[in-house]
């Protein structure tokens, strides 16, 4: 197995549930170990933090009281910071936000709680454990041998290193939760789209003539709040991708027809109004889609993706 360039970006594409190959930039073995260094010196700092406080609890005459105070919170400091983290932020630590990077499902689902306990509980077994014994191996193994030294630093090497010779950059946490680390597309909600009226893309225009009729208006197509919070940011992006590509022609009818069924059934569009025109329809729900978004994020409310 040969080693990957650390400098190359390498794009791993993902065919998400609704049929639609989406590109990642597979983030950089570099990226991934500062973040991991970051992260581990915030762990570092607030625990330094909470001793200092048990300390002063000691020092009121509640010794005791501040002492399991702090074992507890240090337990969950060291085992549940990235879980929660995670967990918390869609993929997301301190540090991989600092640093433009997010965690994702391979299979192009969301991000289950599941595969983040996975991913993170591995850790222990990549690098807690096996630096434990590396550097105080009395405390786990108070007999061993020299060689039990050496048998630990080959595996933290190996586990530690597992991410610069593979394709998509995965240490062994990703492999059994079925994740990876990407980088984090920036999402943005374009204008120009959106501020355009909906028009008939140059492909219907030369079906239907130049006198063709003009689109319903928005007003149209009715939806629900219900039926505009199911998707996010990130499936706006990917339908305002698919409406600039018939615009210019360069997409196949049938693509925009089947995202349209795709869409109808996950809103459950009402049936006696299924037949609808697709573009009409798609661009109307564009609209509506972006307005409802743009709605949320004035109150700090940020959907990324789809509801599961």
């Amino acid at each position: 197995m040969s080693a990957i360039s650390l400098d190359k970006p390498r794009l791993h594409k993902i065919l998400t549930p609704e049929g639609i190959s989406l590109p990642f930039v597979v983030a950089p073995a570099g990226d991934r170990v500062g973040a991991f260094l970051l992260d581990s010196l915030i762990i570092v700092l607030m625990t330094i933090a909470l001793w200092l406080g048990a300390g002063i609890i000691a020092m009121m005459g509640l010794g005791e009281l501040g002492v399991s105070i702090a074992i507890v919170v240090h337990f969950l400091l060291w085992n549940f910071y990235f879980i929660a983290s995670e967990t918390r932020w869609s993929g997301v630590t301190w540090a991989k936000r600092r640093l433009g990077l997010r965690v994702i499902s391979r299979d192009g689902g969301p991000l289950t709680a599941e595969a983040i306990f996975a991913r993170n509980l591995m850790r222990n077994l990549e690098f807690y454990l096996p630096a434990t014994v590396l550097i105080a191996p009395e405390a786990l193994l108070p007999e061993a041998p020299g060689w039990g030294r050496l048998l630990a630093a080959a595996w933290i090497l190996v586990f530690a290193f597992m991410p610069f010779f593979n394709q998509d950059r995965l240490r062994c946490g990703d492999l059994v939760a079925g994740t990876m680390v990407v980088r984090a597309p920036k999402a943005m909600l374009l204008s120009d789209l959106a501020d355009r009226p909906s028009r008939p893309s140059p492909r219907a225009a030369n079906v239907h003539g130049v006198g063709a009729p003009p689109p319903p208006p928005a007003e149209a197509f009715p939806f629900t709040r219900h039926q505009l919070d199911i998707y996010g940011i990130h499936e706006l992006q990917v339908l305002e991708d698919l409406l600039r590509r018939d615009d210019e022609g360069t997409l196949d009818p049938h693509v925009l027809a089947e995202v349209c069924e795709k869409i109808k059934t996950k809103i459950s569009w009402p049936v006696e109004n299924w037949n609808v025109p697709i573009r009409p329809f798609l661009d109307a729900f564009y609209r509506a889609q972006r307005q409802s978004l743009e709605q949320r994020m004035l109150f700090g409310h940020r959907r990324e993706r789809k509801r599961g």
